[in-house]
């Protein structure tokens, strides 16, 4: 497994419902026992409790049960659990009474550990079926399967048993033949199926007797356009793409994938953009309320902007911004087409927009505009770093390879903005700096890319 693989199996949402779980079991203990315990004990048995979560999470993770690329029946779970949870607990005890040098009445530890293992049983039996569903409902992966009927009625059969949490979009077959209700077109047509139902994944369920070479052009599709593509059961060469092994039922899986998959440093990502976004909009709330205030002052029409962008493979939302145009700005774009000074029309920068205000040419100069913003990586569509997000008739003249540029989150700011911004006017060296960023993303780049950004802003380098 590859530095972009690090921890991509390692199930931290089950990891944190395990230590919340026990910290409930622990609080209940002391609420029905707590009369029992002096206060010169609770150290020790606090300190036994942190000694027993330890070897319980360890005892775990050495059984699998934190690698969400594997899957276990349901008693499998318990039987597991149940171990690494007696293990733990006998080793927490021991190390109480002998080495701890404390003694507490034994209804109190037979209480804990009773009401420990209830609570184990209970976090087993909700945390795929309901848990887990609340915490990752808002990012579950829209994926296509793409085989044959049969193959894809057994693979579905398994995966409907483990706790991987997809979005199934329909069924691609291998050619046009079928008339089943999942079927949504054939493996030909794959590139428009994923521009048309904003796909995030594919299984490509492979015939044995099918070449290599035809299914190949397919992954290199799936690479090229940034989409996470998961082959049953056959090994290929994984091109430019990051790739790893897994199995579901009895398929293993080889994933290609070219963005970072690492979930720690994912969750590590969108907390820093709650917690960010918040700031943001407290310290500058007063920026933003004398901003309204001055392009209400300055032209007619609203106070923001919004706009129908596109997000991460495709999807659509709207981005908020501070509106700096004239409230006809988009029906005079298509004359001013020509002063475009982007290569191809990929992208749409001009200097001396006729159409900014007054008010606008400042807000855009100091990006007081993209304040609002900060709603945007707050609610979840976009993230403080990222690439830009670009319009629907952006994106409607991408290539292939092009349409990798929107395979993350877009963000406020990213290599583009940080690295000249206006001054850059080859959409290839846009494309080049994004797919740059994508591949060798991590939380350092994020940081190091805002601390760039903000000094380019100072400076104004790069904006008009």
């Amino acid at each position: 497994m590859n530095r972009s693989n690090v921890s991509a199996s390692f199930d931290v949402v089950h990891l944190i419902m395990d230590i919340l779980f026990q910290l409930i079991a622990l609080g209940l203990t002391a609420l029905v026992w707590g009369r029992f315990v002096a206060n010169d004990e609770w150290d020790s048995l606090l300190s036994m409790f942190v000694i027993f979560l330890i070897i319980f999470l360890v005892s775990n993770r050495a059984s699998n049960i934190y690698n969400n690329t594997l899957f276990f029946y349901l008693d499998r779970v318990i039987k597991r659990e149940s171990m690494a949870f007696f293990t733990g607990a006998s080793s927490g005890v021991l190390i109480y009474f002998f080495c701890l040098g404390s003694s507490i009445e034994p209804s109190v530890l037979l209480g804990f550990l009773t009401v420990s293992y209830c609570v184990l049983l209970l976090k087993i039996l909700l945390f795929r079926n309901i848990i887990d569903r609340i915490i990752n409902r808002k990012h579950v992966p829209r994926v296509i399967y793409v085989g044959s009927k049969d193959s894809y009625n057994k693979f579905r059969y398994f995966l409907n048993k483990t706790p991987l949490m997809v979005n199934e979009i329909g069924y691609v077959s291998f050619d046009d033949n079928d008339e089943s209700i999942e079927y949504i077109g054939c493996l030909s047509n794959l590139e428009q199926i994923i521009r048309k139902y904003n796909i995030d994944q594919v299984f490509i369920l492979q015939k044995r007797e099918m070449d290599i070479p035809y299914i190949q052009k397919y992954i290199d599709l799936c690479i090229e356009m940034g989409i996470t593509c998961r082959v049953i059961v056959d090994i290929y060469r994984r091109r430019k793409a990051f790739s790893y092994n897994s199995s579901i039922g009895t398929y293993p899986i080889m994933t290609y994938h070219t963005v970072c998959m690492n979930t720690w440093e994912s969750a590590c990502k969108r907390i820093f953009d709650i917690l960010f976004s918040i700031v943001g909009i407290i310290l500058t709330s007063p920026i933003m309320l004398i901003t309204a205030i001055a392009i209400k002052l300055d032209s007619p029409g609203p106070v923001i902007f919004k706009q129908v962008r596109v997000g991460k493979n495709g999807r659509h939302f709207k981005i908020w911004k501070f509106r700096s145009m004239n409230t006809d700005a988009d029906e005079q774009k298509a004359e001013l087409m020509k002063y475009n000074e982007v290569e191809d029309g990929r992208m749409f920068k001009i200097k001396d927009d006729p159409r900014v205000t007054k008010v606008g040419r400042f807000i855009r100069k100091t990006s007081i505009d993209e304040l609002p913003q900060f709603f945007n990586v707050l609610f979840g569509s976009m993230s403080f770093v990222g690439t830009r997000p670009p319009t629907l008739d952006e994106v409607e003249k991408y290539t292939t390879d092009q349409w990798r540029r929107i395979s993350i989150k877009p963000g406020i700011t990213g290599m583009w903005q940080a690295n000249g911004r206006s001054n850059i006017t080859d959409f290839d060296e846009v494309v080049g700096l994004d797919v740059d960023y994508i591949d060798n993303w991590s939380l350092w780049m994020d940081i190091k890319i805002l601390f760039k950004t903000v000094s380019g802003l100072v400076k104004h380098e790069g904006s008009y």
